[in-house]
């Protein structure tokens, strides 16, 4: 590996996961935007559901080349893995931006969807072949350099963020969006002109069929398979609903409080080993399900910027620690599972957003036209009654989403009380044996 540069290696995987968190910032910073301008017109009733159904697109895109990239990596190559997450993103952003004028009616609702679904295709690319790829490079430092290398996710979501807010008022929402381009095309440049390691010797058919025959012979995998459901949907969903849901109601910009959270999530994602260690993971998990519980319930109440930042700093506390965690957690109890166990899981945490977002949106349509008194009433709302109405519909779809950290409550309590008892147990039977 010695004509290999790793430096320059690693940057590019810093701008790819950079690349795909900004364009799900800008996704989140435009969405109201966008629903205004095209949706709100030709579906008032069903606007909330059809932009969640479109922003959880790039959920399922995610998912989906997730799941099947990572079984073919090494087949396909991580050059044009990464060649195509630029290509992806470049497409994807040209459809969302791009959609008035390709198409009208309710065509161009399909076009955003389906530029959404690409920019999800792209982020999954791009989770497929950097993690592995760091892992080959720093053999020596591989737990810190994924960690610094995750650390850029809510890094890219902060300057999105930030981009989306302050450029409001200077550019329309297109021209926001279209800031994608420049770190896509960034990625296929230097990925195109940069030598890549040979994939290890062990990469085959064996070493795949190993890691599925780790999966099917423990099938307590299922359980984690299934947590990540309910975690992602407490972290990421939220995350792109927060703008569209509460910048009308506490009075600023929802994506503002993204970046807010983004940044706790920077900083936190640094200690949170420390406190792993103390707690273990599900203890950590326990804990984390109890804060994202409690800051969804206050986000549901929050009618302010002082009440909806003091909310989100609950919330993000605790969901800014589960997805590393639960990576951790299946990588530490399935070893030989490796890519592919994580590779489910990540996958999983994805496909929970792709249907919890629709959801959340059918639940604003739902309880909006029910307070308005019916779909005719609801239409012919303007001015301070129609953002009462939509106010109070943010507020029940958040207060229901607390359902979800609740239910994660019980599950790691379980396995967190098994986990302590079994360790009790292996304590005891060692200081007989001695």
């Amino acid at each position: 590996m010695t004509d290999i540069n790793r430096q320059r290696l690693f940057w590019l995987s810093v701008l790819a996961l950079f690349t795909a968190s900004m364009s799900a910032s800008l996704r989140a910073a435009v969405a109201s935007s966008l629903k205004a301008q095209w949706i709100d017109p030709v579906a008032p009733i069903s606007a909330g559901e059809m932009i969640g159904a479109a922003l959880g697109s790039a959920f399922l895109g995610f998912s989906i080349t997730v799941f099947v990239v990572s079984a073919v990596l090494d087949r396909i190559g991580i050059r044009r893995v990464l060649i195509g997450c630029g290509i992806a993103f470049l497409i994807g952003t040209t459809l969302i931006v791009g959609a008035g004028l390709f198409a009208s009616g309710m065509a161009v609702y399909h076009l955003v969807w389906l530029g959404m679904l690409l920019s999800g295709i792209g982020w999954g690319f791009a989770e497929a072949s950097i993690n592995p790829l760091t892992a080959r490079l720093y053999p020596e430092a591989t737990t810190h350099r994924l960690n610094v290398l995750h650390a850029w996710y809510p890094g890219g979501l902060i300057v999105g963020g930030l981009a989306g807010v302050f450029l409001a008022p200077l550019l329309p929402w297109q021209a926001i969006m279209a800031l994608v381009f420049l770190p896509a095309v960034l990625v296929i440049m230097i990925a195109a002109t940069t030598r890549f390691p040979e994939p290890p010797a062990a990469a085959g058919e064996r070493a795949m069929k190993d890691m599925m025959l780790e999966v099917v012979r423990r099938p307590s995998f299922f359980i984690w398979f299934g947590a990540m459901f309910l975690t992602a949907s407490s972290e990421l969903a939220p995350g792109q609903w927060i703008d569209v849901a509460l910048s009308n109601r506490v009075g600023m910009r929802g994506i503002l409080l993204l970046v807010y959270v983004s940044a706790l999530m920077f900083v936190f994602r640094h200690f949170a080993g420390r406190i792993a260690g103390r707690l273990s993971n599900p203890g950590l998990l326990w804990v984390s399900s109890l804060l994202a519980a409690i800051g969804l319930f206050l986000l549901s109440q929050a009618q302010s910027p002082v009440s909806a930042i003091l909310a989100s700093t609950v919330w993000g506390l605790g969901v800014c620690a589960m997805w590393p965690t639960m990576l951790a957690s299946v990588a530490e109890r399935y070893p030989r599972g490796d890519s592919w166990a994580l590779g489910l899981v990540g996958s999983a945490g994805a496909l929970a957003s792709f249907f919890v977002l629709p959801r959340l949106g059918e639940m604003f349509d739902a309880a909006k036209v029910e307070l308005a008194g019916g779909p005719d009433a609801f239409t012919k709302l303007t001015g301070p009654a129609l953002t009462a109405v939509e106010d109070a519909a943010a507020s029940q779809s958040f207060a229901r989403l607390t359902f979800v950290p609740l239910t994660l409550l019980i599950v790691f309590g379980v396995i967190w009380l098994a986990e302590r008892r079994a360790a009790r147990k292996t304590g005891g039977l060692a200081e007989g044996a001695a």
